[in-house]
């Protein structure tokens, strides 16, 4: 019986080898002290390869396998892996996602009560400058602190309840988590962001994607205590370095707890000059027990793809050519973008999504389910949600994805996908098709007729039909050195309501967006990137 060959490229706890060894079926080779050269003419005819950060899955990486099925991350960041040529290769992305979790959920207890108590220093102090000075060392006690936590999912919640253990007051924010999921964990529910900055002591534990990166800026932290502490064990650039510098070196900010940073190594980043941060070099999955169920995990995925059985944790979805024609592979990368559009403009909690698809499109309405359910939730939760447990996910947070079928949805357009988001408050649609074979199109945005690409970055005015609102928002635009790449009116003349669609060259910042809202005739703003 031949045997399926399994390469791993990087370090990997003995017990993940141990694991690869035991099975019948499996030969594996253990190739982490090969340099990259040596390591590329060794995994031409591998079924499956284990990495870790230091082997990058670039393009000489990928041309360099024949047979390769599948990439297992030993870990959650994928950084180091090219997704988008692997997939056009058909090579399954899979990552381990929850293995450090405790790990990490540590890590930022720890950064927390070092803030607080300042062992490191006082460590330093007594074991290499030999003083004894016990009143250097006064610090606060976490009992009746409270607590701000940005993100709820495994690693916040878990944060939670430790939180709790010390008697600490603990408030969440996670627009994506329904409130009930939060309190009934016995934690206070935010309804803003700008609940959290109340605190004594913050930390995030989010994705990092459009919407989270610099999170934290000087306007959020101007909103601050004096004195507040922030912990950061999650992902860099989650909080504007540059204007947290400015706020520890002048004390607004207390103490800096960090663990992660924009680019790293970070040796020689300005906050390490702070006498008030204490760092480490991004060690959040760095205990034993981590590395070991890392490796097993890993190793379990690679066998199971190795095999064909199943793809855990899949990050893509290699595309049959054999079975989806060449016609409906646009509207499968066309239904996810609508859906991950619509996330983005709807800050409340999602209830619902319906997936409507006509004409030609109906035979393949499940997979553009799991597209649009992927696009629905990719912005919330970034790299650990993938097109095998998409649905899954969903169902978990109460939310209900359905998928309709229709002959015909419109008489000008054959096929037509129709996307259906549902919150507490609203219901917000978006359809689009495709054009020529391949160029993509939202064609109806709630109603409004719209012919726009949906690409780049997206503002959404609405507003009351009367003159001189293009004219205002054009001025704002200017005012703030930004350029506009394309400019489309849908109109509603029996309500007197019309929609601006603008994609633009630059990033929108919140005081842009305030300033558009300002405009009299200003129903609502709203801001998205493709």
């Amino acid at each position: 019986m031949s045997k399926y060959k399994i390469v791993v490229c990087d370090h990997i706890h003995q017990s993940g080898l141990d694991f690869l060894q035991d099975q019948d079926d499996i030969e594996f080779f253990d190739y982490s002290n090969l340099n990259k050269n040596e390591l590329l003419e060794k995994i031409k005819d591998a079924d499956v390869a284990i990495t870790r950060s230091s082997t990058d899955v670039d393009e000489r990486f990928i041309q360099s396998v024949t047979k390769l099925k599948a990439v297992v991350r030993a870990g959650v960041g994928v950084d180091n892996v090219d997704i988008d040529a692997c997939s056009k290769k058909g090579i399954i992305v899979m990552n381990v996602p929850t293995a450090n979790t405790i790990a990490a959920v540590e890590l930022t207890m720890a950064h927390i009560i070092n803030a607080v108590r300042s062992f490191p220093s006082a460590n330093n102090q007594l074991k290499n400058q030999r003083i004894w000075k016990r009143e250097d060392w006064y610090g606060m006690e976490l009992k009746g602190k409270i607590l701000g936590i940005i993100g709820f999912g495994n690693i916040g919640s878990r944060v939670a309840a430790r939180a709790k253990a010390f008697e600490m007051e603990v408030i969440a924010y996670d627009p994506y988590v329904k409130d009930s999921t939060i309190i009934d964990a016995g934690v206070s529910c935010a309804k803003h962001l700008d609940d959290i900055l109340k605190c004594d002591i913050i930390t995030i534990h989010t994705p990092k994607n459009s919407e989270t990166k610099n999170m934290i800026t000087k306007n959020e932290i101007s909103k601050m205590k004096d004195g507040v502490i922030l912990i950061n064990c999650a992902r860099g650039g989650l909080y504007n370095e540059d204007d947290i510098f400015e706020a520890a070196t002048s004390k607004k900010i207390r103490w800096l707890g960090i663990d992660v940073f924009n680019k790293e190594p970070a040796l020689d980043n300005p906050l390490l000059d702070l006498d008030n941060i204490y760092v480490t070099p991004h060690i959040g999955a760095n205990t034993l027990e981590s590395q070991e169920k890392i490796a097993i995990q890993a190793a379990s995925i690679a066998v199971e793809a190795a095999r064909g059985s199943s793809y855990p944790n899949a990050l893509n979805l290699p595309i049959k050519e054999n079975e989806i024609p060449i016609f409906v592979k646009p509207y499968l990368d066309l239904s996810q973008k609508l859906a991950f559009f619509l996330s983005q403009i709807t800050k409340e909690a999602i209830r619902s999504i319906k997936i409507t698809c006509s004409g030609k499109l109906t035979p393949y309405a499940e997979s553009f389910g799991t597209f649009a359910t992927l696009g629905m939730l990719k912005h919330s939760l970034g790299d650990s949600i993938n097109y095998v447990n998409a649905v899954f996910v969903a169902k978990d947070r109460g939310i209900n994805v359905s998928i309709d079928t229709k002959d015909s949805l419109s008489s000008v357009y054959k096929n037509l996908i129709t996307i259906e988001i549902t919150t507490l408050e609203n219901t917000m649609s978006i359809s689009g098709c495709v054009f020529d074979e391949d160029k993509l199109r939202i064609i109806d945005i709630n109603g409004f007729c719209i012919d726009i690409e949906p690409s780049g970055k997206i503002i959404l005015f609405k507003n009351t039909d009367v003159p001189g609102v293009i004219g205002n928002v054009g001025n704002i635009m200017e005012k703030n050195n930004i350029n506009i790449a394309d400019f489309r009116l849908g109109r509603k003349k029996e309500n007197g309501e019309a929609l601006a669609i603008i994609i633009v060259d630059n990033h929108i910042t919140d005081e842009v967006l305030s300033e558009l809202k300002m405009i009299n005739a200003c129903i609502s703003v709203s801001y998205a990137v493709i």
